[in-house]
């Protein structure tokens, strides 16, 4: 092999060194590298695994802590009114209509909101507050960011 190699001419022998170290580096890649990044890809997907199972965990938190607080009986009515005037106002909301109905359920009408605002009262709604969002109507107004909405609400359980 060493005759055959100094048996060439310059140039050949400078491609073949060139056309070595690039399958080297490529075999180096595909034996280190490739191998590091799929492990990453699985690491990142256990995560996002892992993510979700925290936050399942967090909710189920909130609601022991909540049971606690109504000193553990879990159907404990609430004055939801009141509930929703303080998490609104909290959030700067403006309810332009409250309106009870004789399932115990609310519904609650804001117009003219900041949309991100809504969305953010909602979740605390569900999963700070423990209620459930039986029914949400929400409509684009003619102002970007802003929209009208008609949510009904109800106790958990």
């Amino acid at each position: 092999m060493k005759q055959w190699f100094a048996g060439l001419t310059q140039r050949e022998q400078l491609s073949l060194l060139i056309m070595a170290l690039a399958l080297g580096l490529y075999l180096l890649f595909m034996i280190l590298v490739a191998p590091l990044d799929r492990a990453r890809d699985s690491l990142a997907e256990q995560n996002h695994g892992v993510t979700q199972s925290l936050q399942r965990v967090d909710m189920l938190v909130s609601q022991i802590l909540q049971l606690r607080a109504n000193g553990g009986r879990p159907n404990a009515r609430r004055n939801l009114a009141g509930l929703i005037n303080r998490s609104t106002s909290a959030l700067g909301l403006q309810v332009s209509r409250l309106q009870p109905n004789s399932r115990g359920e609310i519904q609650v009408r804001l117009e003219n909101a900041a949309f991100d605002d809504i969305v953010t009262w909602l979740y605390q709604m569900e999963y700070r507050d423990g209620l459930l969002v039986r029914e949400a109507s929400i409509m684009q107004t003619g102002n970007p960011g802003r929209v009208n909405a008609t949510v009904r609400l109800a106790q958990s359980g």
